[in-house]
């Protein structure tokens, strides 16, 4: 039996969640999400507990079973609580600043560039080099939070670029003069 799929996932009192046909449907106070589960996996509501459980120990199923739950378990803990992925830059010159909807960085390149987050997604800045992504879906804000990072991942050598915060950095001796 899988360890993460056998633990009920605890339902708060401002959250509703249906299922049908496979597909979860929580809404929340922050707001509503669905996700596609395997329709062979059993997923039962009693209370405000929530269990997913499968009908027999083929290979599929097993893989399937934590996914499912940690699945649910995200969607649930997003529409109450959300979700936040913190980046820092760091290089002289290097700076973020909200812009419209969008986020203008200036990473030492010669032209600046221009994100504009996913619908679902908002990006504050906090200071010109604190930047925070958050959301409801936890996959979404790290998938954004690692393409904002990729613009100018940190280099080893110095250390500039962005960076998860509290993230380290390998650094490398430079040339031996």
């Amino acid at each position: 039996m899988s360890r993460i799929g056998r633990l009920p996932v605890q339902i708060p009192d401002k959250v509703e969640v249906k299922v049908e046909d496979g597909l979860v449907r929580v809404k929340g106070p922050k707001g509503e999400l669905q996700q596609r589960i395997d329709p062979r996996l059993e997923v039962k509501i009693e209370g405000n507990l929530l269990t997913v459980s499968r009908p027999s120990d083929e290979r599929t199923l097993r893989a399937q079973h934590g996914l499912a739950r940690t699945l649910i378990n995200n969607m649930v803990v997003g529409v109450s609580q959300g979700f936040s992925k913190s980046l820092e830059i760091q290089g002289v010159g290097y700076k973020a600043e909200k812009k419209g909807k969008g986020l203008l960085l200036a990473l030492g390149y010669s032209h600046p560039i221009y994100f504009v987050p996913p619908e679902g997604i908002q990006v504050e800045v906090q200071g010109p080099t604190k930047v925070v992504v958050s959301g409801i879906d936890k996959a979404l804000v790290g998938q954004v939070a690692a393409k904002i990072r990729s613009f100018r991942p940190p280099e080893p050598y110095k250390g500039k670029g962005i960076r998860y915060e509290g993230e380290q950095i390998r650094r490398k001796a430079g040339k031996a003069g």
